[in-house]
């Protein structure tokens, strides 16, 4: 008899005897799952890419003769990295107020202010590109376990009560649907823990990509506004 309670006790059979609650939290749990390392995948093979691309468009930025040569490799291959990016709207900035002049509010002022505010916007723009999708990390890292945690309580609660009605309230009898309810603190946590991995490894690379790409500004609002390198 021992042996039939053991094979019939399992996430299985949790799940077939929870109710709608329960089945509702497992969905949810297993969406989460699904769409945190979905954002998983997508950024990191994004991130790799750009690092990529941005060390190949470094490369050929600080051995290029002129300006020119730049603006003649983007228009050829595309902005393709936020490095290629930022350079591209720069001198576009440049070339912009050279011709038109300050036609528009936004477009006030030096030369060197409209380049200045055009770095600025795509920075913001940089920004807010990298850091899509990391509020969804943190949500269901913060939120997972909870869920799971609930999905327990919920599943303790009644098995108590299905015992209580049966009137067998012997360990064996208590153990078995107890143990079957904490899965899904196990779900909870499995859920949970890529998600606050993942957030903290692309937060962290997003950073260290971002740091580069303002000191790179800075020196692209050097060549392009005043027209001359930095002093060594």
């Amino acid at each position: 008899m021992n042996v039939n309670a053991e094979t019939t006790l399992g996430f299985g059979h949790f799940i077939a005897g929870s109710d709608a609650v329960g089945k509702t939290l497992l969905a949810l749990l297993l969406l989460m799952s699904l769409l945190s390392w979905l954002i998983i995948a997508l950024k990191g093979l994004t991130l790799i890419a750009r690092r990529s691309r941005s060390h190949a468009f470094l490369n050929f930025f600080w051995n290029a003769t002129s300006l020119d040569a730049v603006a003649h490799e983007i228009a050829t291959h595309g902005a393709r990295d936020p490095f290629s990016h930022l350079a591209s709207h720069a001198m576009q900035a440049r070339s912009h107020h050279a011709r038109y002049g300050a036609a528009k509010l936004e477009e006030a002022g030096s030369a060197s202010d409209f380049v200045t505010r055009t770095i600025k916007k795509v920075l913001d723009e940089e920004t807010t590109r990298m850091e899509n999708g990391l509020a969804v990390l943190a949500t269901v890292g913060a939120t997972a376990p909870f869920v799971g945690l609930f999905g327990t309580v919920w599943g303790v609660y009644h098995a108590l009560v299905a015992i209580g009605m049966s009137g067998a309230g012997t360990l064996d009898r208590v153990a078995g649907p107890v143990g079957e309810a904490l899965i899904m603190t196990g779900l909870g946590l499995a859920v949970a823990i890529p998600a606050v991995v993942a957030y903290n490894w692309l937060a962290r690379a997003n950073r260290v990509l971002l740091s580069r790409l303002d000191a790179f500004a800075y020196e692209v609002h050097t060549f392009v506004a005043m027209g001359q390198p930095l002093a060594a």
